[in-house]
């Protein structure tokens, strides 16, 4: 019997040990299947997510920055040891005892689905990683197997802190947060060192369900969760009771529920200058290194001349818009409803998209219009007792735009211009002599738009740049993106190429009219003032922007050595010979043409524009520098107290030296006393150029100091005229308003005089030579290369014969005016110019 109980037994034994053997074997396989073709775990330990590229101004200020994934990396042993804790209480809290996996948290789960539990998973920090990082998120035994196996291999690969760090770097956390570094500044605004015992086990539930746990939204479920990881935490030995009890009765504060400042409201608003920075460097580096790779990257802008540059560019394009005397609604309006209360209309406009980036404007609603005031509600400002107001004085500049186009009556009450529920933008009006607040006052976003842009002529560096009147209204760039003709701007690279073909400020050129047949029609290119001048000098050429002779000029050196001239200097690609492309009529951009005239200023030599000093890479290495001058004696350790090192520059010259400066003297004319003198008056010598086209539809102003360039253009999107505009009335005084305020931070002086060359007085007027003690305002100092001297009394017609008794106007002839041509033919040139009488191109 016992034998036979024995008996049982042993085979009882065998049984199981063959069925532990086979099972083990089964197992085995299984593993052993599934281990031959797996990813690579030792690539993690050379991890480089995804992080923010981040964009500082020239003192390191923040200015920007751009990701896919808003990520801040942070290595393992900079994460505090309360943020490590309270993840691992919520997630796998024998984290430092297992070997890649928990057989008793694997036990726990399996039991509590077989009590009728739900099925829960039990992976480990190690397994999440390389779920997250090397394998689908799909739910199959199959995916669960290469994890395991997987997890192990990492344990014997990585540290326990650094898979942790793998962990707490890559895991999302909601609201566009990855890791945990990101998370603690998207909802407490915090680093990882400044976060509570309550913050940190906050962001220790967000893992699973970030959506579900949102701190409004989902409110009492985020707290009862956060309060479970906190007891986690103190059951697992990281908190002692104390703080563990004071810890779980403090209220769930975030920057979502409006308890602490959001991190962005310390970024300013993004504007023109960092989002070309985006465009450019998405072109050199690639759209994926740009959004991913961690970038730090210093730009060139100078924040406060910025803010100059957009406020001047604002008022030149408001001053023009409010002189049209058209009120154009916004078309953004808020529902009946949402008028009924102060809470109810400040979530709605507050919801509303409209530009909030104006320096000084509010975006408000019309709440109540009565008889002759309109009472409004203003974004963050509190309402008062008797509330705000548009008083009927404040519109009466304007008429009402209807929708099918018709303007209504002169305003005369503010029910005139505004309508119930319409959102407008206001801004305080406020008494010159004391600041005091006078009322407030309706704004609207112009219809007219512009760029600007104001560089270091030597660096290249682009210190500011306004593409618009308003970014969040318009990401169009035209500082860089609009594609405009330079009208007379232009004429200047006329003049250099001259100059550098044996011409001087001094030659005689004939003013005079001309008929050129292109295409079958006749172009009759003409003066501003319509006004022929005879023989002139070329210095009296450019300072008075006359078109005749500058025709004549580039038909004389010939318009593929202009053409040659514009490409050199990078105002085009590649320029079209055409005659009338002299008077500025094929389109580029504002950016080309600072960037041409900034080789003027520093005496000819080849300078690039960027907006970028420096890139570096996530670990700080430089993988872009602008600057690539050398300096000589940087590191002589000798170098005399006081002295300066010596930069060498190892730039193309683009032109001569002495061309540049001629070219410059004569443009300090135009400010001096030609198209811009009335409106740019700088205490530092000033050359410029202003531009304007046919029927006004583009007006420039490009000028420089020796040592800052800038640019204004202004036109509509779709190119239309702007009656009574100018290149000097609307361009000059926002250059002028900048470069006050740049003179005064960067200074300026004389331009440098290059070697090889001395000054001849001469007759500005006619171009005859005068002695050297010759005074009055006819007289101007011309600069003549040595060794040339120069020929007076010479005149250059461009080939084209000059006519006889000038001027040549009879203005007998209805519907136009009536000359005689060069060529001993009468015409009539109409009043309203086309391509046979004008063209395209630049006026004055």
């Amino acid at each position: 019997m016992i034998r036979f109980v024995l008996g049982i037994f042993g085979a009882m034994f065998t049984g199981i040990t063959l069925a532990i053997f086979m099972a083990a074997l089964v197992v085995g396989g299984v593993f052993w299947m599934y281990s031959r073709d797996l990813p690579s775990h030792e690539q993690l330990a050379n991890y480089t997510p995804a992080t923010i590229s981040r964009v500082y101004s020239g003192e390191g200020q923040l200015m920007d920055e751009f990701a896919q994934e808003r990520r801040l990396f942070t290595p393992a042993d900079e994460i505090p040891d309360l943020v490590k804790h309270a993840f691992i209480s919520a997630e796998d809290k024998n984290f430092y005892n297992h070997a890649g996996f928990d057989p008793r948290g694997i036990a726990a789960a399996a039991l509590e689905a077989a009590r009728g539990g739900a099925l829960r998973g039990a992976s480990t920090i190690p397994q999440q990683v390389v779920k997250n990082f090397l394998l689908s998120s799909e739910r199959s035994a199959e995916r669960k197997i290469k994890e395991l196996i997987l997890s192990v291999r990492l344990e014997n690969t990585l540290s326990k802190d650094d898979i942790l760090a793998l962990y707490l770097n890559e895991i999302f956390l909601g609201q566009n947060s990855y890791g945990v570094t990101a998370a603690a500044q998207t909802y407490f605004n915090k680093t990882l060192d400044q976060l509570e015992p309550h913050e940190a086990a906050y962001l220790a539930t967000l893992p699973k369900k970030p959506a579900k746990l949102h701190p409004v939204r989902n409110k009492e479920a985020a707290l009862g969760r956060r309060n479970y990881v906190l007891r986690e935490m103190y059951q697992n030995g990281y908190l002692d009771q104390a703080i563990y009890e004071a810890e779980k009765e403090l209220p769930l504060r975030s920057v979502q529920n409006g308890d602490f400042e959001g991190f962005r409201t310390a970024l300013p608003d993004r504007d023109y200058f960092t989002d070309e920075i985006r465009r450019q460097l998405s072109r050199d580096f690639g759209e994926e290194e740009f959004f991913t790779g961690g970038l730090t990257i210093r730009a060139t802008e100078n924040p406060k001349l910025q803010d100059v540059a957009a406020a001047s560019l604002r008022q030149g394009l408001e001053e023009y818009d409010r002189g049209r005397g058209v009120w154009r609604p916004t078309g953004v309006t808020l529902p009946e409803g949402a008028l009924s209360d102060e809470a109810s209309w400040r979530q709605a406009l507050a919801d509303t998209k409209f530009p909030r980036d104006i320096e000084g404007w509010y975006p408000a609603v019309v709440l109540e219009v009565g008889n002759n005031d309109a009472r409004i509600g203003i974004e963050g400002v509190e309402e008062d007792d008797d509330g705000h107001w548009i008083p009927a004085k404040d519109v009466t500049w304007a008429r009402r735009l209807g929708e099918d186009g018709s303007l209504g009556r002169k305003a005369r009450v503010a029910g005139d211009l505004l309508k119930v529920g319409e959102v407008v933008h206001v801004r305080r009006m406020v008494k010159d002599a004391d600041g005091s607040f006078v009322r407030w006052t309706l704004r609207q976003i112009p219809e007219v738009q512009g760029g600007f842009m104001a560089m270091d002529v030597n660096t290249g560096r682009v210190i500011a740049m306004q593409g618009g009147f308003s970014y969040q209204h318009s990401v169009y760039n035209r500082a860089t993106q609009a594609q405009r003709q330079p009208g007379s701007s232009f004429k200047p690279f006329v003049y250099a190429a001259a100059l550098d073909s044996g011409f001087s400020p001094a030659t005689i050129v004939i003013d005079a009219p001309i008929e050129v047949e292109s295409g079958g029609k006749i172009w009759r290119p003409k003066n501003a003032s319509n006004e022929f001048y005879g023989p002139t000098p070329l210095r009296t050429g450019i300072e008075q922007s006359r078109n005749l002779m500058t025709v004549r000029l580039a038909q004389e050196i010939g318009m593929d050595t202009v053409a040659g001239y514009a490409e050199r200097f990078g105002v085009y690609d590649q320029m079209n010979p055409f005659l009338a492309n002299s008077l500025g009529s094929e389109e580029t951009t504002l950016f080309k043409m600072v960037a041409a005239y900034a080789m003027f200023a520093n005496g000819g030599e080849r300078v690039e524009p960027t907006l970028v000093d420096r890139v570096q890479d996530r670990w700080g290495r430089t993988i872009y520098r602008h600057d690539r001058r050398d300096c000589v004696d940087c590191d002589d350790p000798v170098l005399a107290a006081g002295a300066e090192p010596w930069i060498k520059s190892n730039r193309e010259r683009v032109m001569d030296a002495i061309t540049a400066y001629q070219l410059t003297s004569m443009m300090r004319g135009v400010v001096q006393r030609g198209t811009a003198s009335r409106t740019v008056n700088l205490p530092v010598p000033t050359a410029g150029k202003t531009g304007t086209t046919n029927d006004a539809r583009d007006v420039w102003f490009v000028g420089f100091t020796s040592n800052i360039v800038a640019g204004c253009y202004i036109g509509y999107d779709r190119p239309r005229s702007m009656p009574g505009a100018s290149g000097g009335g609307m361009c000059g005084p926002v250059f002028n308003r900048f470069m006050s305020e740049a003179v005064k931070e960067l200074g300026g002086g004389d331009f440098a005089v290059p070697e090889g060359g001395h000054f001849i007085k001469i007759d500005r007027f006619s171009g005859a030579r005068l002695p050297d003690d010759a005074t009055g305002e006819y007289v101007v100092a011309e600069y003549f290369r040595d060794g040339e001297e120069p020929l007076f009394g010479v005149m250059f017609d461009g080939g084209f014969a000059m006519g006889s008794n000038l001027p040549l106007f009879d203005r007998d002839g209805a519907g136009g005016e009536q000359v005689r041509t060069s060529t001993g033919k009468t015409v009539v040139v109409p009043d309203k110019a086309d391509f046979g009488t004008l063209s395209s191109g630049g006026l004055y």
